[in-house]
């Protein structure tokens, strides 16, 4: 609720402070008083166009600020919404309404609920550019609007226009309706709806170059395939290339090698003489022969361990021969070489490097792949997930339908309590036809709000077909019906001319009505009927005082105060008689007493 509005230098108002009660709230005054500057102040901190020309003669700047208490709940539901991933950042989907939403809202503008306590605030500079602050940081005004509107509702002649949108009546219908089960269920059916549809229109609009690049990677990854290249085998193979290329030069020095090691691996006839192998067996054999101690057995040793060495030398290379393949294999292994070297110059530069990019030309395949056969599987599924959209836009209409016949008749009811006898309104739920794709984000309803303010007037959606104050009563009547069927609202209302036209019994009634819906939402009414004010839990007097002969540049200054007790009383004998005399007094008090539910 709307725990107290500052105001500074805003018009004739040099400086205010309202705490207005958790009930039902009266501003009185007289006519040009500066009442208006009241609702003005809520516009401004709700994000509303900022006139340099409502600032205070002689100041820099005017400034207002609203301090908004909130629940727990309204609290505890935006730190329990915080693990909510969808993103969306649109609490109407996320299921947050009133102070709950507003919290939210300013959690995700990087402000938090301090002591249960919102503070927005705007500021307007005589040059014409303004601030929005949100709990001490500025934000876009846009910001204070989507919050404040969560929190505060006005019934003015200037705000009415919004409830003549056709989404308004919609979103006052649903919560009258309680169908928030049935709007999630529809929600969730038409995302997934939407999203299979852009997708299609994906697939089917893919320009010339989107599939010349699908052509393009299908045959390349075909290439790649039947090509089958391993990592590493274009190495390999070059390798193994090059042994066959160098056969004769290989053969020729691994045969002269072995034969000057160990001619018994080659042919021993054609060797000239003794192998290496041979003479080192001879000089082991010599040494071992001295009989005399001393070095000769350890050099025998260390040559044994050549002669081992050399030994595996001899295997080593031995294995060498006949193994340096054919001319046939050359051909086979050059023509492999180039089939690898075309993939590594087309997508490498290695063979790992081509594997990589197929795997990844594949997946790139998938959203480019706009075949026959895909669209037409694509299709059909949307004609399942577009049954079960249309299945839920029924059940959600039906709920509409049923709500908007109740709210009608009981508005209408509420209607000549007001001073409107033979006013009416209906709720009009026209599903569209199913022929002409009727669905929408919100299901498949039209939905209209006709009002029709007396009897024999033609019927006219609203906006169009009632004044400022018809108006105002209709949207208490609205109020009143929600309140009644769904609770409390967690909210601020805030009607302007609500008693236009209104007197007498209706007055006493539209009072009551006032303070009906203020027993489950804060209220705030700026009247000039005693009969309405007499029903407020607090009352603000606003007056006009004359120039101060010592300071005459400030004009004329206007002050606002509470009013409580025998003050209380002259002010309602004011309004009701223009006079306080004994009589209106009397008549002040007995309308006091009797103006309790």
């Amino acid at each position: 609720m709307l725990e107290e509005l500052d105001i500074r230098n805003l018009g004739p108002i040099r400086e205010a402070a309202i705490a207005p009660a958790a009930g039902m709230t009266a501003i009185t005054g007289e006519t040009g008083a500066g009442k208006s500057m009241l609702l003005s102040a809520i516009r401004l901190v709700s994000g509303g166009a900022a006139e340099s020309s409502r600032v205070s003669a002689g100041a820099d700047e005017a400034w207002a600020q609203a301090i908004f208490a909130l629940s727990d709940d309204a609290v505890t539901s935006e730190h329990s919404g915080d693990t909510d991933d969808t993103g969306d950042a649109d609490d109407s989907d996320s299921g947050l309404t009133g102070a709950a939403a507003a919290v939210a809202k300013a959690h995700d503008a990087g402000v938090d609920p301090e002591d249960g306590e919102l503070f927005l605030s705007r500021t307007v500079r005589a040059s014409g550019r303004s601030r929005a602050v949100l709990g001490g940081k500025s934000v876009p005004r846009s910001v204070l609007g989507a919050i404040a509107g969560e929190l505060v509702t006005i019934h003015g002649q200037t705000d009415q226009l919004k409830i003549a949108a056709s989404a308004r009546q919609r979103e006052f219908l649903d919560r009258v309706a309680g169908d928030e089960a049935e709007l999630a269920a529809y929600r969730k059916a038409w995302d997934a709806l939407t999203a299979m549809d852009e997708r299609l229109e994906r697939l089917r609009s893919q320009e010339s170059s989107a599939r010349q690049q699908a052509d393009y990677l299908r045959e390349s990854i075909d290439h790649i395939n039947r090509t089958d290249p391993q990592p590493g085998e274009d190495e390999e193979l070059k390798a193994r290339r090059e042994r066959i290329e160098n056969a004769a030069d290989i053969a020729q020095g691994v045969g002269s090698a072995l034969g000057a090691l160990d001619a018994s691996q080659v042919d021993v006839d054609a060797a000239d003489g003794a192998s290496a192998v041979e003479l080192i067996n001879h000089a082991v054999t010599s040494l071992r022969a001295i009989r005399v101690g001393g070095t000769f057995a350890e050099q025998a040793d260390r040559l044994e361990s050549i002669n081992a060495d050399l030994g595996d030398v001899v295997f080593a290379l031995s294995q060498e021969l006949g193994d340096e393949g054919s001319v046939e294999d050359l051909d086979q292994i050059n023509g492999r070489i180039h089939e690898l070297g075309d993939l590594t110059r087309r997508w490498g530069p290695t063979l790992a490097d081509v594997l990589a990019w197929r795997d990844k030309a594949a997946f790139d395949l998938e959203d480019l792949d706009a075949s026959p056969e895909k669209v037409a599987e694509l299709e059909s599924e949307r004609q399942t997930l577009y049954a079960a959209a249309l299945a839920a836009a029924d059940v959600l209409s039906a709920a509409r339908v049923a709500a908007a016949a109740d709210l009608g008749a009981r508005v209408t009811e509420e209607l000549g309590s007001l001073a409107m006898l033979g006013a009416s309104l209906e709720v009009r739920v026209t599903p569209r036809d199913k022929a002409d794709n009727p669905l929408g984000p919100y299901g498949r309803d039209d939905i209209a709000f006709l009002f029709t303010p007396f009897e024999g007037s033609p019927q006219l959606p609203m906006g169009k077909s009632a004044s400022g104050g018809e108006l105002s009563r209709l949207m208490l009547a609205l109020e009143l019906v929600a309140a009644d069927t769904r609770g409390g609202a967690d909210q601020t209302f805030i009607f302007d001319e609500v008693d236009a036209g209104v007197g007498g019994k209706a007055a006493v009634e539209l009072g009551k009505r006032l303070a009906r819906l203020a027993r489950s939402a804060q209220v705030i009414v700026v009247t000039h009927l005693a009969q309405v004010a007499s029903w407020a839990d607090a009352q603000f007097v606003v007056t006009k005082e004359p120039p101060d002969a010592d300071d005459d540049d400030l004009g004329v200054v206007t002050t606002i105060a509470e009013v409580n007790g025998e003050t209380r009383v002259h002010e309602i004998a004011r309004m009701l008689s223009g006079s306080e005399s004994e009589a209106s007094l009397d008549h002040a008090r007995e309308l006091l007493k009797e103006s309790v539910l």
